[in-house]
């Protein structure tokens, strides 16, 4: 769970806020009309984080590329005796 701050106090407390993000592990949610404006995180949080994104942005890449190899060549077609193809939306092709 996030310690919660409005901005205009988290200002005022930036040190002691930042000591409890590197010293006490907590995260930091800043807010401005009590909504969410930003976090403070360690950086081991952080480069996690980007870890966690990077490794789905992989895994989505490696995913559309096997849709994408898979698919049926020209030959294929013929040979498996598929006469139509979609070409979208367009009517007028």
């Amino acid at each position: 769970m996030a310690y919660e701050i409005p901005v205009t106090q988290a200002r005022a407390e930036l040190a002691e806020l930042i000591n409890r993000v590197v010293y006490g592990g907590e995260r930091v949610v800043v807010t401005r009309h009590g909504k969410p404006l930003v976090a403070l995180v360690s950086a081991a949080d952080l480069q996690r984080l980007e870890s966690e994104e990077q490794t789905a942005e992989e895994q989505v890449i490696s995913s559309v590329s096997s849709i994408r190899s898979s698919a049926p060549s020209e030959g294929g077609r013929r040979r498996f005796g598929i006469a139509a193809e979609h070409r979208g939306h367009d009517r007028d092709e």
